[in-house]
């Protein structure tokens, strides 16, 4: 490597091609994650319900985690969402237009003991669940 007194510009541009070599910095450069992302970046995202779905959980546990597919609105992709709290599914129903977050797995993958399962039902029909679920609100007719 150039040690001179005008070796900066060879030493800039090694640099340069040498941070294509680092995955996380070609990937940020690229925006491949943002691409890749059914949120496209975005924090929270609205979609409607097209069914219910009942996803198993990974050993070593057995249940049936109540999620929901949903269409978003924004660029028409399909998702699955996991509806927290006990007998949240009630609330949720076909055509119903929910607001869905990331669950926070690691990486972003999906969390916990939930297979494939990146993204949670925070709102139904711009009424928060978790309100409904404690009963402290009701589910407003469309």
């Amino acid at each position: 490597m150039g040690k001179g007194m005008y070796a900066a510009r060879k030493l800039e541009s090694d640099r340069k091609s040498f941070r294509w070599m680092d995955p996380k910095y070609s990937r940020r450069a690229l925006k491949l994650d943002v691409k890749a992302d059914p949120l496209g970046g975005a924090p929270m995202a609205r979609g409607i319900v097209l069914e219910k779905v009942g996803v198993e959980a990974k050993q070593p546990n057995s249940a049936i985690r109540k999620c929901v597919r949903i269409q978003l609105i924004k660029n028409g992709r399909q998702v699955t969402a996991f509806c927290p709290g006990d007998g949240a599914i009630g609330f949720i129903d076909e055509h119903d237009e929910v607001s869905i977050e990331r669950i926070g797995g690691n990486k972003g993958g999906a969390k916990g003991d939930i297979p494939g399962v990146r993204f949670q039902v925070v709102g139904v029909n711009n009424v928060a669940l978790r309100e409904m679920v404690s009963g402290r609100k009701e589910k407003p007719v469309r």
